[in-house]
């Protein structure tokens, strides 16, 4: 496994790595992928087309396997995530007075295309998660007659507050209410089981722990609530007889295809199947487990110092690969430019400094990190 390790990451000797809930490097796979392909695109323009739609095939079987879907008819490739929420957003039909239940901790993608819906009379209701005995119920405190779906995010991206999906999907699902996931902060770093949690629409971006590119996200949609979406895209690709370009007469896909209108992100789709090849490979039990790992040992090295403030929960199973801290009595704005200014590449959220280790980084780069954050002074 080390080996591997060591073949597939190649970034620089000075550079700590601790920003994969923004951006993550890519694995030597998926760069030596998309060299290969812009090769081909070079030398042989689209002749071999017909193998790059088996990479396509192939993929969605990746995102079925890491999703536990049912089917790759359930998984639609679109451009990101905000697309994915928009198409569920917008494919619904919304009565005057519906309201959607989330937090108000949400990244911007997943309020920002809720709120758009008020003037059809929807309300967007905002839990505060920290009000209540569990997140969960907070969530539940908001919920009425009127609550057509619940929309959370899987690990929230500031916090890193880690939501129990499945408490979430069985509610719902015993009130008949549709529930949707912003999977993009745990796809990748920790299991994920769309059936299990009892999900009706789950989308995320692959340029994260999935160590994807951007403009590629994986989006899956269960049979039933699929069927409750009306399309407002349309194009050659989303067609049920694709590729037969001289009939006239047309019919969506009864698949999830339905949901990519036009021309595929080629390119994209051969770095992310390079990429979640590696990420099958190793398997994400043993992800999860090493990504776990980390955010324990962050999590022990921060509350054993009272210099540092612990934002993230560090309650079991209320974490996951994202760490916040503050320094107590500092500028913590400075202290995360001391950090990039160090070589250490992290994000400043939730007023904090937020941590986002993936499996393979090394123990020994998380420790410099916390005696460099101890050691800051203005």
């Amino acid at each position: 496994m080390q080996t591997l390790i060591e073949q597939e990451f190649n970034l620089r000797q000075d550079l700590i790595y601790l920003n994969h809930a923004a951006v993550s490097p890519w694995p030597v796979r998926t760069a030596s992928a998309v060299q290969k392909f812009a090769e081909e695109n070079m030398i042989e323009g689209s002749l071999q087309y017909p193998e790059w739609l088996k990479k396509e095939s192939e993929l969605r079987r990746q995102a079925r396997l890491l999703l536990n879907a049912p089917s790759v008819n359930d998984i639609a490739l679109l451009k990101n995530t905000s697309e994915a929420l928009s198409v569920v957003a917008y494919g619904l039909d919304w009565k005057n007075g519906d309201n959607i239940v989330s937090s108000s901790q949400e990244f911007p993608s997943n309020r920002i295309v809720w709120e758009s819906l008020a003037s059809k009379g929807v309300q967007f209701r905002e839990a505060d998660l920290g009000n209540f005995s569990s997140p969960e119920d907070a969530l539940f405190s908001l919920v009425d007659e009127k609550t057509k779906l619940i929309t959370i995010s899987s690990v929230q991206f500031g916090t890193g507050l880690r939501i129990d999906l499945k408490q979430i999907g069985e509610f719902c699902r015993d009130r008949s209410i549709l529930f949707c996931v912003d999977a993009i902060q745990s796809l990748g770093a920790i299991q994920f089981d769309v059936q299990d949690i009892h999900a009706d629409f789950v989308m995320a971006d692959g340029h994260k722990w999935m160590f994807g590119p951007e403009g590629l996200a994986i989006f899956y949609t269960h049979p039933e609530a699929r069927d409750r979406l009306h399309l407002n895209q349309y194009g050659w690709h989303m067609v049920k007889t694709q590729g037969d370009f001289d009939r006239r007469d047309w019919e969506p896909a009864s698949t999830s295809r339905r949901f990519e209108c036009g021309s595929p992100n080629m390119i994209g789709i051969h770095a992310l199947n390079a990429s979640l090849s590696l990420l099958l490979e190793i398997g994400m039990v043993h992800v999860e487990k090493e990504v776990l790992i980390r955010s324990k040992y962050l999590i022990d090295r921060i509350e054993a110092h009272d210099g540092l403030e612990l934002i993230t929960s560090g309650l079991k199973n209320r974490y996951a690969g994202i760490i916040t801290l503050k320094k107590v009595n500092a500028n913590n704005e400075k202290l995360f430019q001391y950090l990039i200014d160090n070589n250490i590449f992290c994000a400043l959220r939730s007023g904090g400094i937020r941590l986002s280790p993936h499996f393979y980084t090394p123990i020994s780069q998380i420790e410099k990190t916390v005696e460099i954050i101890l050691n800051f002074s203005e």
